[in-house]
């Protein structure tokens, strides 16, 4: 259920094995689209797209060679980037479901797909449309635009600009000469405000819009994953990485540890629980710095942990990890 990130990526695994797989995308085929910013990682997208027999490197449209932060408007800094890319998001969705049984314009009643199947599987979003609602959801409400240039876009890579007190971020990120994503979530709701500030600013043709919740809740809680019939995976039980909103490759990854464990509830439970458990640690540091109760010497177990975690990944995030950089954010 929904042919977004983590949906269709499941359909393409699937779609030749002893399963009879059938997709349902709520948007009529025509309107289906790619929500949220086209940025990430082109290592860990190239191993994943190489499990369906896709080639990643064909849907590369801008690899970055820096991403420029702002903070407060005062200090501004450079992070070295190595793998960090925009690519052609609803292009590889297309083509992960091409071949494969998904019916367009549907969202049918949880009784009606409880009668016909055997397993559904909820990839749903921030919607979570099939499993229970959360009794404590944490998230941002975002606002972006697609916006074409006439000459060339204002920059010629990432740009970054988070909101005091780590509240959210706005951002920026090329998609060719003429072509950018911008947008921004916050906490404070400062988001829609801080993307018009930028478009009136540099100007450009706003060709596509788009204002969404994103969930920065974390798997621990975001239970149960399991509800009946029904089997909560990506953003639907909470697989966004707070730190930064990402949240492409973590629900891709959470398809891969569905797929190892698909008959086993507790085993996948456990997986997810033990693969995503550096989340909760980041979100517990996101949600202080918000709700302004926030100390660098109480918090410093948990910084270590998160700066720990991402400068063994360096790789994995795309981009140089320094723990001078974590710091001007966790004091901004």
């Amino acid at each position: 259920m929904g042919m977004g990130v983590a949906g269709s990526y499941l359909m393409a695994r699937l779609k030749n094995s002893e399963h009879k797989v059938v997709g349902y995308e709520r948007s009529k085929k025509e309107r289906h689209d790619s929500i949220c910013a086209w940025g990430t990682i082109k290592s860990t997208m190239t191993e994943l797209c190489n499990k369906v027999g896709i080639d990643f490197s064909k849907y590369v449209i801008h690899d970055g060679k820096k991403m420029h932060v702002i903070m407060n408007n005062q200090t501004e800094f450079d992070i070295g980037l190595h793998g960090l890319c925009t690519y052609n998001k609803i292009g590889l969705i297309q083509d992960f479901i091409k071949d494969c049984d998904v019916r367009y314009g549907e969202a049918p009643k949880l009784e009606q797909l409880e009668a016909e199947y055997d397993l559904i599987v909820d990839c749903t979003g921030f919607h979570r449309m099939y499993l229970p609602k959360l009794e404590k959801d944490f998230f941002l409400p975002t606002y972006e635009y697609k916006i074409e240039y006439q000459d060339k876009v204002p920059f010629d890579d990432f740009l970054i600009k988070p909101f005091p007190g780590m509240s959210g971020y706005f951002w920026y990120f090329p998609l060719g000469e003429k072509l950018a994503h911008i947008g921004a979530g916050d906490y404070n709701k400062q988001h829609i405000e801080e993307t018009d500030k930028f478009f009136k600013k540099y100007g450009g043709k706003i060709t596509k819009t788009v204002g969404r919740p994103i969930r920065l809740a974390t798997p621990d809680l975001c239970k149960p994953f399991y509800h009946g019939k029904v089997v909560g995976v990506g953003e639907s039980i909470g697989t966004v990485y707070p730190l930064l909103g990402e949240g492409i490759i973590p629900s891709m990854i959470c398809a891969d540890i569905f797929l190892e464990h698909m008959n086993d509830p507790k085993k996948y439970e456990k997986a997810v629980d033990d693969y995503y458990k550096i989340y909760g640690k980041v979100f517990k540091f996101v949600r202080k710095k918000i709700h302004k109760n926030f100390s660098i010497i109480k918090s410093l177990a948990d910084v270590l942990a998160i700066f720990r975690y991402m400068k063994k990944n360096e790789k994995r995030f795309g981009m140089e990890i320094h723990m001078r950089d974590l710091l001007k954010v966790a004091k901004a």
